[in-house]
């Protein structure tokens, strides 16, 4: 077991250039989703839009992804390329994008939006998958290697890090923009913002995977990976269990008496402490291991939701939030090498899609449903059922590190 270390390793110098580009990718990619997660929904309530009608479009925007993000995979792992059909879905993302300039009404937007995201939903699994195979120990047979110490892997949070930080920056600066200016703005920063999106994607690095030779469906090879499941069950309940926190920490704290720039401060706080972690990410996953981390973001989880839910005054909060660090980014990175180390690469970009799309989509776009309703009753209280999934998530993961540990 090597010794701590205060600095994270530093970046290869054989493997600086692709880390350079793929930092760029994930910048680029979360510049778009800085504006459009937070700015999104004002640009369609000046669009007459009510509440629910948001609701459905946002939900459907969700939801697409678990049909579109397998299917694009099967073909991306049938023809072991990333880049070029990356390329591709960021085109077609950009063109429909500019049909929103001429949507007004509700079923034009939903309609539009369903197209946008099918085509925009694919391109982030794609990119984890393109990632993982980009480092040294991504080459062929590299897996096993990689998951007992001989061969290197990228450093996955050190090029992912620079995703959430585009993430505050864009999301601080479209809000300066849109002060006391018109609402029109979203849309032509939106769609610039993906503009940029194939710029950089067209530099990628070129890697394949080996073409997959299965006849089936690729998402069914990748269920049959051992422990697969307990995976998804084990990170969907950890993840899931952010969407009160996502829906309405703001609500909350406001109604206990926070000021909107305590909140804001709260929410980038969360966003940095998971910069952090993403920077000591190659370290962490050494020392645990991927199924340890995702067990450490449910702990976390477990001990963050039952707190939040309590009045336990700004400094309890701040150290509450720290663990974000955990509940989100430490179960996301233990999820992208499990993946990598466990998954055939044949059908890598499969994996990553099935967990974007059960995950990050499925669980989350139920458990957002269902967190409206438990808000609505309970408050504050909401959050102690947060605890609950989270401290479930932890047990699955559990499973997994006793089946590993018998294998």
């Amino acid at each position: 077991m090597p010794p701590f270390r205060i600095m994270p390793d530093p970046v290869p110098p054989d493997n600086t250039r692709t880390a350079l580009r793929l930092a760029f990718f994930y910048g680029a990619i979360f510049a778009m989703i800085g504006i459009h997660v937070p700015f999104w929904p004002v640009w369609l309530a000046a669009k007459g839009l009510g509440p629910t009608e948001i609701g459905v479009v946002i939900a459907a925007s969700v939801g697409i992804k678990v049909i579109s993000n397998p299917l694009i995979a099967h073909i991306a792992d049938r023809r072991g390329q990333r880049r070029p059909i990356i390329v591709g879905l960021a085109v077609l993302a950009f063109a429909s994008f500019t049909l929103f300039a001429g949507t007004d009404h509700f079923w034009p937007i939903l309609l539009v939006s369903i197209l946008f995201f099918a085509v925009w939903s694919p391109i982030m699994p794609l990119g984890e998958s393109l990632a993982m195979l980009s480092g040294p120990g991504g080459k062929q047979g590299g897996r096993q290697e990689g998951e007992q110490g001989g061969a290197k892997e990228l450093d996955y949070g050190r090029v992912r890090l620079w995703g959430s930080l585009t993430f505050i920056a864009t999301a601080v600066g479209t809000g300066y923009f849109l002060t006391d200016g018109s609402t029109d703005i979203i849309f032509w920063v939106l769609l610039s913002s993906l503009a940029l999106v194939i710029v950089v994607t067209l530099a990628l690095p070129p890697t394949q995977a080996p073409a997959s030779t299965e006849t089936r469906f690729a998402a069914f090879t990748v269920i049959r990976v051992p422990q697969f499941g307990l995976f998804l069950i084990a990170t969907a309940l950890i993840q899931a269990s952010h969407s009160v926190y996502y829906g309405f920490g703001t609500l909350n704290w406001k109604a206990q008496g926070y000021s909107e720039t305590v909140i804001g401060f709260l929410w980038a706080e969360g966003v940095i402490a998971e910069i952090i972690l993403f920077a000591f990410g190659a370290h962490l996953v050494r020392r645990l291991g991927p199924a340890k981390l995702i067990l450490l973001g449910g702990v976390a989880g477990a001990v963050r939701w039952s707190v939040t839910g309590t009045a336990g005054g700004l400094g309890v909060l701040i150290i509450m939030q720290a663990l974000h660090a955990f509940t989100f980014a430490a179960t996301h990175l233990g999820a992208i090498y499990f993946i990598s180390r466990r998954v055939p690469q044949a059908v890598s970009a499969s994996a990553q899609s099935l967990y974007s799309a059960v995950v990050m989509g499925l669980a989350l776009g139920l458990a957002m449903l269902a967190s409206g309703n438990l808000y609505g009753l309970y408050g504050a209280g909401a959050y102690q059922a947060m605890a609950v999934m989270a401290a479930l998530g932890s047990i699955v993961a559990v499973f997994i590190l006793r089946r590993r540990a018998t294998e």
